[in-house]
């Protein structure tokens, strides 16, 4: 029962953190548009710098943006935090769920390292935590007067980072670790800095005091940021499913690409919101970016590591499965029904690499990915997809008393 529970609860959690991250992506870049459209008219009243006009639903809309903050504070005020902040939280509740819970099946790759799931968990934590000190420390650097200089800076601070992940973790972990230190970055500008400096802001209004406009320029900066490395961290959200951007040596220098190309793309929409112009070379830039990211998904080095995986896990778990009685039948079904496409190099056609990376050719991988095959072939008959290479009730059987050794000797 348990695996069933998790499978669910990291489904549940998986919609919630796809939901909020739409409503806070959806609502950053509407502002980010909606700033960079503010037009300067005559006849604005004092203080503001410009407005807008929109239709929408059916509506029209008419917005206004104080350079600093009006005279008086409104009776209504909306603030923008929760989208974020529960992002941010569905995010740390699901990387828990799937990588630390899950360490020994997709954080940890002995073959770089040879963690203990808590220790894996532990350089997790404090490298995403570590991650967000330095980089605010480059923000309130010399650095912060020059935006182009300081993204620059960024950008090659977290490919650093990715590729130090990268030595420790699994190709899927290094990924998703560099995107959960962009995304708590994303999250501790707005909880750290853009909100209590609005904070400020009304607490002076409402003391009749003049706000100081360096803090609204401070809150814009690393709402700037924020916005260029949205689509970026998207990308390497959604990497773990795509063997051929994490399992490759090469996943920090592709993450670096995918920096590049996301602040081009950006940029080409920004500029489009601020101008009216449209730099249609940003799309041929974003296509050779692209374009080398797949080269190098390619580029030797993943297939040096085609023949790991021949030991056998010593593990009480894993040497209990070895051990079964049912497990050289339950391998040459896995090897029958699986390995195709599971393979090292895969021989179903279309397949460049095995789908989400996991191997099912030796005993080794057989036994390693145990807790996987229980839940997609004997608790559901979601593997085979659409049972493709005909898989038997029998065999499933198979695979289920093979599985249940384990189980058993997880019992006090």
């Amino acid at each position: 029962m348990a695996p069933i529970v998790y499978e669910w609860l990291s489904f549940a959690v998986r919609w919630l953190h796809v939901v909020t991250a739409i409503s806070w992506i959806g609502e950053s870049f509407y502002f980010i548009a909606l700033d960079l459209g503010l037009r300067k008219r005559r006849d604005l009243p004092p203080g503001v710098a410009g407005e807008a006009w929109q239709v929408h639903g059916g509506g029209f809309y008419h917005l206004q943006k104080y350079t600093v903050a009006p005279s008086e504070m409104p009776e209504e005020l909306t603030w923008f935090k929760w989208q974020s902040y529960t992002t941010w939280l569905s995010g740390a509740a699901l990387l828990f769920l799937v990588y630390y819970l899950g360490a020994e099946l997709n954080l940890i790759d002995t073959h770089k390292a040879d963690l203990s799931p808590l220790t894996a968990s532990l350089i997790g934590i404090f490298g995403i935590g570590l991650g967000w000190i330095i980089y605010d420390q480059l923000c309130k650097s010399p650095l912060k007067k020059n935006d182009t200089a300081l993204l620059a800076a960024l950008a090659v601070y977290v490919v650093v980072a990715s590729f130090l992940f990268s030595q420790v973790f699994s190709g899927r972990g290094a990924m998703l670790h560099t995107g959960a230190l962009i995304a708590t970055v994303m999250t501790a500008n707005v909880f750290f800095i853009i909100i209590p400096k609005q904070k400020i802001v009304v607490a002076d209004l409402k003391a009749g005091r003049t706000p100081d406009p360096q803090l609204g320029l401070d809150a814009k900066q690393r709402s700037l940021h924020n916005n260029y490395i949205t689509l970026p961290v998207i990308f390497l959200m959604l990497s773990n499913h795509y063997p051929l951007a994490f399992a490759t040596e090469w996943n920090w220098a592709i993450a670096g690409l995918v920096l590049l190309m996301g602040a081009v793309i950006r940029h080409f929409f920004n500029t489009a919101h601020k101008t009216g112009r449209h730099l249609w070379w940003c799309w041929g830039v974003a296509a050779v970016l692209f374009a080398a990211i797949v080269w190098l998904s390619t580029y030797p080095g993943w297939q040096a590591e085609a023949e790991e995986g021949s030991a056998l896990p010593t593990t009480s778990r894993s040497a209990a499965l070895a051990a079964s009685p049912d497990f050289e039948e339950a391998t040459m079904i896995v090897q029958t029904r699986c390995s195709m496409c599971h393979a090292r190099e895969p021989l179903w056609p279309g397949l460049a690499h095995a789908p989400r990376d996991i191997l099912l050719e030796t005993p080794a991988d057989i036994v390693h990915n145990a807790p996987r095959i229980d839940v997609e072939a004997v608790m559901s008959h979601a593997m085979p997809p659409g049972n493709l290479t005909e898989i038997e009730p029998a065999e499933r059987l198979t695979l289920a008393r093979w599985i249940e050794t384990s189980k058993e000797t997880d019992q006090p």
